[in-house]
């Protein structure tokens, strides 16, 4: 596990710009991890292991080895379990070996990630299990932490959800602030099949909206904040003509009712915006 690839993300730049952050690099006196400079000889070595306290679905452990990297590419790093795994308190992730300073400098950005990311892959598997024997799709949303969100939504992925759209940029999703402008929703989806969008994301949140959005050419409807008897009746209503999503509101508690109702995907922007980081730790060992 030494490479990782994600479309549109630069993990070089992404390490680099982390690590500048910690040091300080463009600050009057910043440029260098103090502590490990003034404490730890130059040629020091350290072995270290990376474990989990809690019980986790496991994400980042690759852009954790990039961080290291980083610092010391030359060192031994073992990675012992895979991405997406569900492993026990105790279980340890990765044996790391290499230069003290690097391991000292790379350390707090690399526990970040992944227990970040492994907190949201967590979350996520806690909600495909929550929604039972179902052929309904979990979706993650655009609630990202601001230059986090390819690797937020990879997480999501790693716990067993579907990527919803990216960004702005790879499908229509008409809200009621746009509708609002454009007069009626069968008006807001008309402008935007007449601009030739061919992805049509409409939201509505009344039964007597779903006809005009779907006349004027939406191809998915987000059944917006809808109770368990109301999403059955809208899915009646559609009948298949366009994928149906049940979104707003939905928790640990609610999700297997309203997964269940016959919608194609459920969306719960908690899994980027709420989850929890996991506990993580990295015990070092001279030698």
């Amino acid at each position: 596990m030494t490479s990782f690839t994600l479309p549109g993300f630069d993990l070089d730049a992404f390490v680099r710009s982390t690590l500048d952050e910690d040091l300080g690099v463009g600050l009057p006196g910043g440029g260098h991890d103090v502590t490990a400079e003034s404490v730890i000889p130059e040629d020091a070595r350290f072995a270290g292991v990376m474990d989990s306290r809690d019980a986790i679905v496991v994400a980042g452990l690759p852009v954790a080895v990039a961080f290291f990297r980083a610092l010391d590419p030359d060192m031994q790093i073992e990675v012992l379990v895979e991405e997406g795994a569900s492993v026990a308190p105790g279980t340890d992730l990765m044996r790391l070996t290499g230069n003290a300073r690097a391991l000292l400098t790379a350390e707090r950005s690399a526990l970040n990630i992944v227990q970040h990311l492994s907190g949201i892959a967590t979350m996520t598997r806690d909600y495909v299990n929550a929604m039972g024997e179902t052929s309904c799709v979990l979706l993650d949303t655009r609630k990202t932490i601001p230059g986090l969100r390819m690797l937020e939504k990879y997480a999501t992925k790693m716990g067993g959800a579907q990527n919803h759209r990216m960004g702005l940029w790879d499908a229509a999703m008409i809200k009621d602030n746009h509708v609002l402008v454009a007069g009626s929703v069968g008006e807001a989806v008309r402008r935007a099949a007449a601009a030739g969008v061919t992805d049509i994301i409409c939201e509505v949140d009344r039964l007597d909206q779903i006809e005009p959005a779907l006349a004027a050419g939406a191809n998915h409807l987000l059944l917006d904040n809808m109770d368990v008897a109301t999403l059955r009746e809208a899915v009646a209503l559609v009948a298949g003509r366009a994928r149906t999503e049940a979104s707003g509101g939905i928790d640990l508690e609610t999700i297997g009712a309203k997964s269940a109702t016959g919608v194609d995907y459920v969306s719960v922007g908690r899994l980027t915006q709420s989850a929890p980081a996991a506990d993580i730790g990295l015990d070092f060992t001279p030698l």
